[in-house]
């Protein structure tokens, strides 16, 4: 099998059968396969993806464990060389996956790569962003730029002044499509299921850096991402103490200040 394609869903049934349709369209005559791991949604997504999906791979959970650890259980039944981690909420383009394994294959010192992520609408949507340290991150958690513009730590975290049109190698890009390879995942290990949501994608990049490769965002391969589906269902204050703790396990698993990368 040449590409295992992993898709943890929660509550986005809708949005997941266009991205299943889209992944059918772009993977004519293509070796792969589709995991969807859903974490127990209630709004008929199991019954969706067993009448219109068969071929899909389907691990329904009894419980929602967090993001990181369905994942992992996508990765341990993978079979292919190159593994895709994919939102539920995103749409490929019919020479997405083509063009993103022709990528990976013409570059082996490639441990991550991350796409040009659009909006519904057509519009540019960041999807890159500098290793964190804790300054930023804590001005962003007391929501420091309601009330102030052009906070220069953000804006560094955030990679405001990044070139969207160029390829370049980066610290981190966003985990709604990230293609790598299961030979990386061997060297860096699984995700670390001890965050429930977000920073799970950072700290793989990270892993991946200190094992040797690179993370490259290309602008050739596109995709639209809707982005957010799953937890905008859930209440902003739950979502800032997701966000806080998975934050605080980063930082003290990984340091306050911005890691050291020997390559």
């Amino acid at each position: 099998m040449k590409l295992s394609i992993i898709i943890v869903s929660w509550n986005t049934c809708d949005l997941l059968e266009k991205c299943l349709h889209s992944i059918q369209r772009d993977l004519v005559g293509s070796m792969a396969e589709v995991f969807v791991i859903d974490n127990n949604s209630n709004d008929n997504t199991v019954e969706m993806i067993t009448e219109i999906f068969p071929r899909v791979r389907l691990i329904a959970n009894k419980s929602n464990d967090g993001f990181a650890k369905a994942n992992n259980q996508g990765i341990k039944e993978a079979t292919g060389d190159y593994v895709l981690f994919l939102n539920p909420d995103t749409e490929l383009f019919p020479d997405t996956i083509s063009k993103s394994i022709e990528f990976m294959a013409s570059h082996p010192d490639c441990g991550v790569m991350g796409p040009q992520m659009l909006y519904g609408d057509g519009k540019l949507q960041p999807s890159v962003r500098r290793f964190p340290t804790v300054w930023p991150v804590f001005l962003m958690l007391i929501k420091a730029p309601k009330f102030f513009k052009n906070i220069k730590s953000i804006n560094n975290y955030l990679a405001t002044d990044f070139d969207y049109n160029k390829e370049q190698v980066v610290d981190q890009v966003m985990g709604a499509y990230m293609m790598t390879k299961m030979e990386v995942l061997n060297k860096t290990g699984l995700l670390d299921e001890k965050f429930f949501i977000w920073f799970e994608e950072v700290d793989l990049c990270l892993r991946v850096r200190k094992a040797g490769y690179k993370i490259i965002y290309n602008p050739e391969v596109k995709i639209i991402h809707h982005g957010g589906k799953s937890f905008a269902q859930q209440k902003t204050i739950n979502k800032q103490k997701m966000f806080f703790k998975s934050a605080w396990l980063y930082f003290v698993k990984n340091g306050f200040t911005k890691p050291k990368i020997k390559n």
